[in-house]
């Protein structure tokens, strides 16, 4: 089975082989391994609704473009994401921190300063 096929589900699941998906799409696994699959599926909805999808096409051939596409546009999708969410993102200036450090100080200076001349 072509390993692209992999990546839809590459994520989905840490308890049972992305291989074993495949080839219990591809009808062959023993009875045994497709109860564990369907098992697995029944406790998982987001595996499950994936493999319903990919059940449904019949032509394999077709289902490689279609995830190779899938794939690419999740890939497009994220990159957008993760370039907006680095624009929100507060630039670090080093310079505002040093900057509010010295008020700071001089607030706690000053403070220091008022009580010794009033007991003084």
């Amino acid at each position: 089975m072509n390993h692209d096929l992999l990546n839809i589900l590459s994520n989905s699941n840490k308890d049972i082989d992305n291989q074993k998906l495949m080839d219990y799409l591809a009808g062959k696994l023993s009875e045994a391994e497709k109860h564990e699959v369907e098992r697995w599926m029944a406790d998982n909805d987001f595996a499950d609704e994936a493999m319903e999808g990919l059940e449904q096409f019949s032509n394999k051939k077709d289902l490689t473009g279609y995830v190779d596409q899938l794939n690419k546009e999740l890939n497009q999708y994220i990159q957008q994401k993760k370039q907006r969410r680095e624009k929100r993102r507060i630039p670090e200036q080093p310079w505002t921190y040093l900057a509010i450090f010295l008020v700071l100080a001089l607030i706690v200076l000053a403070w220091f300063i008022i009580k010794k001349l009033q007991h003084g």
